[in-house]
């Protein structure tokens, strides 16, 4: 409790909010590294992603692909990228591309793949060419699932950017990785708490930004009384007569035939044939 105390008075200082090592310096590298890699994993992914769901080729490389590389050890690959080409920023690039594929490949693909294949030979029944086709049909209708998977794999390199301070390179993680070893406490926390807010700030806005990428035409449709209502068994009312009483009621006492309580049923006309 101390040290979470302390680490808002390290946070409420002025003097940590400048210079070279200041927090908004920290931040904007932490941005900036996050970008970076998530760029280039979505050039990757997405584009591969869509491939594989408008085609329904390679298709395994999807389940294949994503489970191998989220069983990968980041620290790890940090260290062994770190070894074979050096210390810098390429090794954490590298990384943190590694660990956003999985989620940006895994949306595009769910996304195109969860269109309705009816509504993609409708568009190749107007005449509609593969690539509108993939961009005016499936892309829009599947959008807000890949902003889902960029929204996942955003969230995670924000969170394992802060291994970047190991080499080191700059980030929040800076916080972390220096002050840990001189067991002050009350910036290591500090920097937790700023990766955390980061992190739950993006996922706000990349949560508004899912939901605007739901199609107009979609969601005036789920929000239609229509839509609403969709599945309710209709409610059947007793038919009334025009002294608004049951019609069961008023037939009740009623004979079943027309010549009163002790009419009996009117007979069968037979033919008689003469005996022989």
């Amino acid at each position: 409790m101390n040290s979470f105390l302390g680490a808002l008075a390290w946070l409420a200082d002025p003097a940590n909010w400048a210079g070279d090592d200041g927090i908004p310096v920290r931040l904007l590298e932490h941005i900036g590294i996050t970008a970076v890699a998530v760029f280039i994993a979505a050039v990757i992914a997405i584009s591969l992603g869509l491939f594989i769901g408008h085609t329904g080729r390679l298709s395994f490389l999807v389940v294949s692909t994503t489970g191998a590389l989220r069983a990968l050890p980041t620290l790890g690959l940090l260290v062994l990228f770190a070894l074979w080409l050096g210390i810098g920023i390429g090794p954490v690039i590298i990384v943190l591309v590694i660990l956003a594929i999985p989620p940006l490949l895994a949306g595009a693909y769910a996304g195109v793949e969860s269109v309705d294949r009816a509504t993609i030979d409708a568009a190749r029944a107007i005449g509609m060419t593969e690539w509108q086709i993939l961009t005016r049909v499936e892309v829009p209708l599947g959008l807000p699932i890949i902003v889902g998977g960029l929204r996942s794999a955003v969230l995670q390199v924000v969170a394992t950017a802060t291994i970047a301070a190991y080499l080191p390179i700059g980030g929040l993680g800076r916080y972390i990785f220096d002050f840990l070893p001189l067991r002050r406490f009350e910036p290591v926390f500090a920097g937790a708490i700023l990766v955390t807010v980061l992190a739950l700030v993006l996922e706000g806005v990349f949560a508004a930004i899912q939901r605007l990428a739901v199609p107009k035409g979609v969601r005036i449709l789920r929000g239609s009384p229509a839509a609403l209502g969709a599945g309710r068994p209709a409610r059947v009312e007793p038919a009334a007569d025009s002294d608004g009483a049951d019609s069961g009621g008023a037939d009740s006492d009623r004979p079943e035939y027309g010549g009163g309580p002790t009419s009996s049923p009117p007979a069968s006309h037979t033919h008689s044939h003469p005996t022989q």
